[in-house]
């Protein structure tokens, strides 16, 4: 008896070709994605207008933003295992359900303590959307596609990044704060409908119902595991993010910094324990696997901490205006659209091979990150070059990095993989944004001559116009800094992930 096409295994796909509908469905878990990725971004260009309607301080911003990352973060790889146990598409659902409620409640807010619970139950939702989104595409598709579709997925990462600013700007400009958020409502709805009516169900096998080809698993959730990594991951992240603020030595970075090193320890010895663990240890024994995370740290780390410090270079340093310089930053995104949809990132991957492909993009976008330190200062044009060299490096490194992730990962424990993905990504970025703006603060103090302060602050209390320039030239040669170190980080984390990826090959062939 066959399968139909909502119940197939992973392994019935592969050997059909893929899911019948698999590209719709792709574009539906796409758009289930973007009301993520949208969020992400959007609420940065709401921060003036939240401060003066909620009376909101400098810490109730940064917990507005700081709430949803680190519950998303914390939660990934515990969403990741659930959607494996419980069903990928019921996963999906939920995850759609909670980010549209916390959305609603978001919009509808009426003060600081309101919006701050909303955004963390906003992140739950993001988690299991992160997570189940690329877990599906791994399932739906068959070996052959899966590099252009995970091309697809990783290019919708770049378009939110994009079009979130525009979109916040343009919604600022019409209506109230709270509107960015009810956004999301049709876009949550939309795709609700369109993953009850399309997308198959999929997940591992128990010993309760066994399903053709997948190991039994145990019947116990690794609950403990799940405890373990959420606020291992939680603590980790809330260290990065309050280093640049309260000082890499301070009680506030410390603690939580402490607590993470011994609770992530507590969990990998405990999964290393256990018979069916939620993210089993042997994992990091392949070496494809390691060079593939490696490598994601690295380009991330780059990634998210250059392009932090991209957003400043083109407000403070070229005078662009918030929605001037979100246009001008687009390029970037549609190079990534354009490799990515046309599959021509894929096609290129498919004959360099994996090793090449992810050493030749990020060297690619080493380059790009150095033009926009060395030669963006006399305007647009050096910054354009950068943004087109680190568009195209990433759309081929990116896809072919989460592709040796999942693809070194058993299909059953694809929502895991993808969890893992996720929490490299947020890690990189998070890391980068801390390390390399603490680079950019400490050589900007280091010029003006005066203790760590903000470039606006400065400025404020600068006695001339001689004076004004002197601190915006210092500014722009920390940005220059902070940029050339994202550049080497880049460029090593190709070397690092295409090195160990390459013996991992010749072990296999071998």
């Amino acid at each position: 008896m066959t399968a139909s096409p909502q119940e197939q295994t992973p392994a019935q796909t592969q050997q059909t070709g893929g899911h019948p509908q698999r590209w719709l469905i792709l574009g539906v878990i796409c758009l289930a994605q973007l009301t993520v990725l949208l969020d992400n971004t959007v609420l940065n260009v709401a921060i003036p207008s939240l401060t003066r309607e909620l009376g909101a301080a400098t810490s109730d911003i940064q917990w507005m933003i700081n709430a949803y990352s680190l519950v998303q973060s914390g939660l990934l790889l515990t969403a990741g295992s659930a959607a494996d146990r419980y069903g990928r598409k019921k996963m999906l659902i939920v995850g759609l359900a909670l980010f549209g409620v916390g959305s609603l409640v978001a919009g509808l807010a009426d003060s600081t303590a309101q919006l701050i619970a909303a955004r963390a139950g906003m992140g739950v939702g993001g988690a299991l959307l992160m997570t189940t989104t690329l877990a599906v595409a791994m399932q739906i598709f068959a070996p052959e596609e899966q590099p252009k579709a995970i091309g697809i997925w990783a290019a919708v990462n770049s378009l939110g990044f994009a079009t979130g600013p525009l979109i916040g700007g343009f919604v600022l400009n019409h209506f109230w704060w709270g509107a960015i958020f009810l956004i999301n409502l049709p876009v949550a709805a939309l795709g609700l409908v369109a993953v009850v009516a399309l997308v198959p169900e999929s997940k591992a096998a128990t010993s309760r119902g066994t399903t053709p080809g997948l190991p039994v698993q145990g019947d116990r959730p690794d609950l403990l595991g799940a405890v373990l990594s959420t606020t291992g991951m939680a603590s980790l992240v809330f260290a990065i993010i309050s280093g640049p603020e309260h000082g890499w030595t301070s009680g506030r970075v410390m603690t939580p910094a402490a607590v993470a090193v011994v609770v992530l320890a507590a969990f990998g010895y405990w999964e290393s324990r256990i018979p069916h663990p939620m993210l089993d240890m042997h994992f990091f024994r392949d070496r494809r696997f390691t060079g593939a995370v490696a490598g994601a740290v690295l380009i991330t780390f780059g990634m998210g901490g250059s392009l932090f410090l991209l957003t400043q270079h083109m407000q403070f340093v070229l005078g662009y205006g918030p929605l001037e310089a979100g246009l001008r930053t687009a390029p970037l995104a549609l190079v990534i659209v354009a490799l990515n949809f046309t599959g021509l990132s894929a096609k290129w991957s498919t004959r360099l091979g994996t090793p090449v492909s992810i050493g030749l993009g990020m060297a690619v976008m080493a380059g790009g990150l150095v033009s926009i330190a060395t030669i963006s200062s006399g305007g647009y044009a050096g910054t354009l070059l950068g943004l087109l060299l680190i568009g195209a490096g990433a759309a081929v490194a990116s896809p072919a990095m989460a592709h040796a992730i999942m693809s070194s990962i058993p299909p059953e424990k694809a929502g895991v993989g993808a969890g893992i993905n996720g929490t490299v990504a947020e890690f990189g970025q998070g890391l980068g944004v801390a390390v390399l703006g603490a680079v950019l603060n400490a050589r900007f103090a280091a010029l003006i001559s005066v203790a760590a302060v903000s470039l606006p602050g400065a400025l404020a209390e600068a006695g001339s116009a001689e004076e004004r320039a002197r601190i915006t030239d210092a500014f722009a040669s920390g940005l220059e800094s902070s940029q050339l170190v994202g550049a080497v980080a880049v460029l090593l984390g190709g070397l690092v992930a295409a090195a160990l990826l390459r013996r991992a090959e010749r072990a296999d062939s071998a």
